[in-house]
């Protein structure tokens, strides 16, 4: 179909480089299936950590970085014994500890892409 394509976006260093299979799932962008494409491959040349292309788009590397980051930030949080929680008791926090602590990592973190 028109929304389902392969890209290979990197060149391989050693061995045989595999290609990525997109498929569209919504698209809100009106945008044709080469414009898509070119996107996709453009965003795959903006990682900040590595000086080449990457497997597959920009910003999927970010939110899984930021995805490790917000649980450990919050697994080291829930363990803190700052007050009634103390290592290893995530299901024994109430809702307001939960609450306080989503908040804490939230604000911390709220405007830097400490990620990068």
């Amino acid at each position: 179909t028109e929304g389902d394509f392969y890209l290979l976006s990197h060149e391989g260093i050693q061995g045989t480089s595999r290609p990525c299979h997109y498929q569209v799932l919504w698209d809100d962008s009106d945008f044709s299936a080469d414009e898509l494409e070119v996107l996709s491959y453009y965003l795959c040349h903006l990682y900040s950590r590595c000086t080449r292309a990457v497997s597959y788009p920009t910003p999927t590397y970010y939110s899984h970085l930021v995805a490790d980051r917000a649980r450990k930030h919050h697994n080291e949080l829930a363990s803190y014994d700052g007050g009634s929680a103390s290592a290893g008791s995530m299901n024994e926090l109430t809702d307001n500890q939960k609450r306080d602590i989503k908040k804490v990592v939230e604000e911390g973190v709220k405007k830097a892409m400490y990620f990068v």
